[in-house]
């Protein structure tokens, strides 16, 4: 029988880079011929091949209602049948842009944008032109879009800047970015007594998932609010991620703590191309058209994605929906650690809201990157695969975060923990 995955894989490599139009969907991590998905539905999505798989992947987060959920779907089809794109104003902005406010109360005003990189690219150029300085902090393992100032690993020392990561960035538009340890205090404090005033703004992951889930500790988050505002810092929270996905106000109300700028993405396009920028109405006044900070976007605000952004911010404010949310996805990662002291595997698991990670090899749950690059990235693959024969989708990387679904009922966690059971029984041996 023909493989239609390998098929399509084969023939995509001869038309797009890679065979892919993101790098991680080429499986480079893992190995093997990425799943070419046909359709999505709930709790599931089917390849080429008509396989099904029960999906932890959630198009990387956005998700959040399950796949194709028939309100979101009658939405965009509404919206649809009005126009694609006008590139003029609609009160379909108004309305999302309001409910972002009072859902996110450190959000003064908004505007929308059409992914995660516009979104922090824009935040990052609006702060240097609220405070009028150059640097940028960002932390190791924390990933904000591709732009060229954050393509950026770190220097030799804790307090040299960082040094392109990608082919194609220029040494000089990243010697203005200094690249810290997550969850450092004292790399933190070192580097605004040495540059505090020439310091525009810090970005950080509220809860890292782009190098799989890490947890800031509540010292480290309240250091960098604590010491960006006594700098005149812009705070920036990278919520593209963790926005609406790990609670209704986002990180920043587990934290409590209230950032200058956020930025969001994902769950607010309910699986369409949109994010969003936001903050304080006196950094806001300094994006054009009011101020001298230029931003611009043919496709923003576009009226199909605002609608499915819509519906799925409607949805998310049922009654019990985080608390369900959070429930599932801890009993299915307190369920996979359990198996896995059941095999003898040595494998952590931790959640928040909807997202969660697992780590094979640790004994303490990560806080740095430094931490993660000490996973069993061997025993990873072979569980991936091992999962995927077993007809359950995972993030084929072990530094990417997954995510479950309000789609992802008992049945579905009940399953997917049975079928792991399996896979790891056989991955012991």
């Amino acid at each position: 029988m023909t493989n239609r995955n390998e098929t399509l894989f084969a023939e995509a490599k001869k038309y797009i880079p890679g065979g892919v139009n993101s790098p991680v969907r080429a499986f480079g991590s893992v190995g093997g011929v990425p799943r070419f998905i046909r359709s999505a539905k709930g709790a599931c999505v089917w390849d080429e091949d008509d396989r099904c798989y029960i999906d932890y992947i959630g198009s990387w987060g956005p998700a959040i209602v399950g796949h194709a959920h028939p309100e979101v779907v009658k939405a965009v089809a509404k919206a649809a049948e009005s126009g694609l794109s006008f590139g003029a104003p609609t009160a379909g902005e108004i309305e999302i842009a309001q409910e972002i406010i009072k859902l996110v109360p450190s959000v003064e005003q908004v505007r929308l944008v059409s992914s995660g990189t516009e979104a922090m690219m824009s935040a990052i150029r609006l702060a240097r032109g609220f405070t009028g300085r150059d640097l940028i902090i960002k932390f190791e393992g924390c990933y904000h879009g591709h732009s060229d100032s954050l393509l950026v690993k770190a220097g030799s020392g804790m307090l040299t800047f960082g040094t392109p990561n990608s082919g194609g960035v220029p040494a000089d538009f990243t010697r203005h970015t200094m690249v810290l340890p997550y969850n450092d205090c004292q790399s933190l404090q070192n580097a605004f007594k040495q540059h505090g005033d020439k310091i525009a703004c810090v970005i950080v992951e509220p809860f890292a998932g782009n190098m799989n889930l890490v947890r800031p500790t509540p010292e480290f988050m309240q250091l960098l609010r604590t010491i960006t505002a006594h700098y005149g810092t812009v705070l920036i929270f990278d919520e593209v991620m963790t926005g609406f996905r790990v609670a209704l106000g986002g990180a920043q109300s587990l934290h409590n703590i209230t950032p200058d700028l956020t930025t969001m993405g994902k769950v607010i396009g309910g699986g369409m191309p949109l994010a969003a920028f936001g903050g304080r109405a006196d950094i806001m006044a300094k994006i054009s058209p009011l101020g001298d900070v230029y931003q611009a976007g043919t496709l923003s605000g576009n009226p199909v994605a605002v609608a499915a952004g819509l519906k799925t911010l409607e949805l998310i404010q049922k009654e019990g929906f985080y608390e369900t949310l959070s429930q599932r996805t801890f009993e299915l990662t307190q369920g996979w650690q359990k198996l896995a002291e059941k095999h003898g595997i040595q494998m952590l698991a931790d959640s928040v809201g909807g997202m969660f990670g697992i780590y094979f090899g640790l004994h303490t749950l990560p806080v740095n990157y430094q931490d993660m690059q000490k996973v069993d990235n061997d025993f990873f693959k072979r569980f991936f695969h091992a999962m995927l024969d077993a007809g359950i989708s995972l993030a084929p990387s072990p530094f990417e975060a997954g995510f479950v679904s309000a789609a992802h009922d008992e049945e579905y966690i009940q399953t997917t923990l049975e079928r792991t059971d399996r896979v790891l029984q056989d991955l012991a041996k």
